[in-house]
């Protein structure tokens, strides 16, 4: 097993927890190794697009014989304004993602818990799209799409079931043909990082 540690060069002084914790936690519950260099092409996602910048610092290989997939601890600035909306500054933020390869093209899709407003908004604008045989999938959650019909094929059961499994209401999930990236934009601690492997974890079990 090859050694796993976050590189916490200029990261807040907040003591070896809980970048040393995340990270054998990890390990306990997965087989994780480090990868040679990917480019995900992480500018391809919207959810990211909101940073000042994002970089890439650590990436961690969650195992599997069906395929392989990933925890990306992202390095992010974020543009911020100040109430009179006069001022604008950046906040640096250590965010994980989690990130998984797919068998069908899925277009573009983002997918995230529906909201009052979600639901007013549809009355006006019906641009919300809805899956007719699965309700209590479409009444928990918000799902967009640029091409129904992918949508409508990609979108089957097994995945609708993993992302029903998701006990936690504060992720975002965004599809880009057949990459798909979740977080929160919350900071890493274990058990935000760990909430997130365990979904892409198990979407890895649907290639087989």
């Amino acid at each position: 097993m090859n050694s796993l540690s976050v590189d916490a060069t200029g990261l807040p002084d907040i003591g070896k927890y809980p970048y040393d914790t995340t990270c054998q936690r990890l390990r306990n519950r997965f087989r994780i190794e480090v990868p040679g260099k990917i480019d995900f092409k992480l500018e391809q996602f919207e959810v990211l697009n909101h940073h000042k910048a994002v970089n890439l610092r650590d990436t961690f290989a969650i195992k599997n014989p069906c395929g392989d997939s990933y925890i990306l601890l992202l390095d992010t600035d974020i543009n911020t304004h100040s109430i009179n909306q006069q001022e604008k500054s950046s906040a640096a933020s250590f965010q994980p993602w989690a990130l998984a390869y797919l068998k069908r093209n899925f277009g573009r899709i983002i997918i995230r818990t529906e909201t009052i407003v979600d639901k007013i908004r549809e009355v006006i604008f019906p641009i919300e799209f809805d899956i007719r045989d699965d309700k209590p999938f479409s009444k928990r959650f918000y799902v967009l799409t640029d091409d129904r019909q992918k949508a409508e094929t990609a979108m089957t059961k097994e995945f609708r079931d993993a992302v029903m499994s998701i006990k936690k209401s504060d992720f975002v999930i965004e599809i880009f043909e057949h990459t798909l990236i979740i977080g929160n934009h919350k900071p890493v601690t274990p058990e935000n990082t760990l909430y997130l492997a365990d979904f892409v974890a198990k979407l890895a079990e649907l290639k087989c």
